[in-house]
């Protein structure tokens, strides 16, 4: 068998200059923002069970819930949860057979990231 030549082709352009469409990236930050609330959600049955336990066992739990990392991720649940509900809200649109041309759902995507944040911003204002 002849030497085999290694052949250097040069990669596929759109590898370069390729952007994921806001539609997709919300549609996978509806499905990371729901996996993460059942996170929380554990989170909160370990700390309601904790306090039916036990002072000892509250305490344990208490203090990891109300740490920066436990606030932390109630703060990001909180956000999970807005940005969730919208999302949801935005599906049952289109369901609806209303909102599936690319001009208008760029802009109900745009319109759940940005309302998220701003209900967040808006429920911390009253709390």
């Amino acid at each position: 068998m002849s030497d085999a030549k290694k052949v250097v082709r040069p990669l596929s352009p759109h590898l370069t200059i390729y952007r994921m469409p806001i539609q997709a990236i919300t549609s996978i930050l509806t499905r990371i923002t729901g996996n993460a609330l059942i996170v929380t959600t554990v989170l909160v049955v370990w700390w309601l069970l904790a306090a039916s336990t036990g002072p000892e066992y509250f305490a344990v739990a208490d203090a990891f819930v109300t740490s920066w990392f436990g606030q932390l991720v109630f703060f990001l649940s909180l956000w999970g949860i807005w940005y969730h509900y919208l999302a949801g809200l935005r599906h049952l649109y289109y369901d609806a057979g209303k909102g599936l041309d690319v001009d208008t759902s760029e802009k109900l995507s745009w319109a759940v990231i940005i309302g998220s944040a701003a209900l967040t911003f808006f429920t911390l204002l009253i709390i």
